[in-house]
C-alpha cells in the first residue's frame, strides 16, 4: 500500500473582525490576512489607507453617540415619570426625548452612510 502525505496548503483567510460591545475595529475597512499562527497581518499602506481608517474612527464614533442617545432617551423618560403633574416638567421631558430621537435618526442614517462608503472604498 503506497501512502502519499502533501504538506497542508496554506490558505490566507480573513482575519476576523472581533468587537467589543459591537463597536468596529479599527481595520474595519483594510485588506488583511491571517497566517497559519492565526496572527492577523494587516495591509495598511500610509497615504492612500488613512481615509479608511479615519471612516472606522468615525464609525466607532457615531456608534458611540447612538449609545448616548439611546441613554438620553432613558433620561428623559425617568424625567417625564418623575414630573408629578408639573406641565413644564413633562413639557420639558418631552421635548428632550423627541429632541433625542431626532439625533438618534440622525446617528444612525450616518452610521449608514459611512459603513457604505467604507466597504464601498476598502472592502
Amino acid at each position: 500500500m503506497n501512502l502519499i502525505f502533501s504538506a497542508p496548503k496554506i490558505i490566507a483567510a480573513a482575519c476576523t473582525k472581533s468587537s467589543f460591545f459591537f463597536f468596529p475595529v479599527w481595520w474595519e475597512y483594510l485588506s488583511n490576512t491571517q497566517d497559519t499562527s492565526g496572527s492577523c497581518n494587516i495591509n495598511f499602506s500610509f497615504p492612500g489607507d488613512i481615509w479608511l481608517v479615519g471612516l472606522a474612527i468615525v464609525d466607532i464614533l457615531l456608534r458611540l453617540a447612538g449609545i448616548i442617545a439611546v441613554v438620553g432617551i432613558m433620561v428623559g423618560g425617568v424625567n417625564y415619570m418623575t414630573a408629578g403633574g408639573n406641565p413644564e416638567k413633562a413639557a420639558s421631558a418631552r421635548k428632550r426625548i423627541y429632541n433625542t430621537l431626532g439625533g438618534l435618526a440622525i446617528v444612525m442614517l450616518a452610521t449608514v452612510i459611512v459603513t457604505f462608503i467604507g466597504k464601498k472604498l476598502g472592502g
